[in-house]
C-alpha cells in the first residue's frame, strides 16, 4: 500500500495518524550522519539520539555534517510546544524536590529522545512556569508531579495538538 493509498490519510508507517506538524522537523529528512554543533546530539538513521562514543568517532572522521538540532533551534528561539504552570503553597514548601523530580523526568526523556527538553523553568508570581519543546514532554512532566505529590493535575490540547497546556495545582 503506497502513502497515497492509505485508508486515513496521512499517517505512519503503524497507521497511526499523525496529529503535528513539527515547523522544526524537515519532512524530507536531513543528511546522515548530523552532528549537533550546541547539544552534541546525532541523527543517524533518521533518529536523533545521544551517543557521545559515534558522535566522537564521526567527529574525528570528518563525516558528520554540522547542524543545528530541531531542539537547540526551538531553545534558541523560544519555541515551546508545552507549557506546564505549577502554583500552589505546597510547591513553594517542596521546590528543591519537585525541581529534583522535573530535572530527572527531562533527563530520562532526552535518554529516549533528545529532542525533549525543557527550555526554561521561570517563576512568574506564586507559580513556576516551564517551557517544553516538546508537548509530550510537558504532559509526562505534569503526570510524574502528580503521581508524586497528588494535587490537582488538569492537561489541555490546542485543537491542532501542537500545543499542550498543564496545569498542576497543590494548596497543601
Amino acid at each position: 500500500m503506497t502513502k497515497d493509498t492509505r485508508k486515513f490519510g496521512i499517517s505512519d508507517k503503524r497507521g497511526r495518524t499523525m496529529t503535528s506538524d513539527d515547523p522544526y522537523i524537515s519532512g524530507a529528512g536531513m543528511k546522515e550522519p548530523a552532528l549537533c554543533i550546541t547539544c552534541r546530539a546525532l541523527y543517524q538513521n533518521k533518529r536523533w539520539s545521544l551517543d557521545p562514543k559515534t558522535f566522537d568517532k564521526l567527529e574525528a572522521s570528518g563525516e558528520g555534517h554540522w547542524v543545528t538540532c530541531p531542539a537547540c533551534q526551538k531553545i534558541a528561539q523560544g519555541y515551546a510546544e508545552g507549557i506546564v504552570t505549577l502554583r500552589g503553597a505546597y510547591l513553594w514548601e517542596h521546590e528543591e524536590e519537585i525541581y529534583n523530580i522535573l530535572k530527572n523526568e527531562e533527563a530520562k526523556a532526552m535518554a529516549k529522545n533528545p529532542l525533549e527538553r525543557i527550555i526554561s523553568m521561570s517563576r512568574e508570581a506564586d507559580e513556576l512556569v516551564i517551557e517544553t519543546t516538546e508537548e509530550k514532554l510537558a504532559e509526562h512532566l505534569g503526570r510524574a508531579l502528580h503521581k508524586a505529590h497528588q494535587g490537582e493535575l488538569k492537561v489541555s490540547w490546542s485543537e491542532d495538538h501542537d500545543v499542550c497546556r498543564v496545569t498542576w495545582e497543590r494548596l497543601n
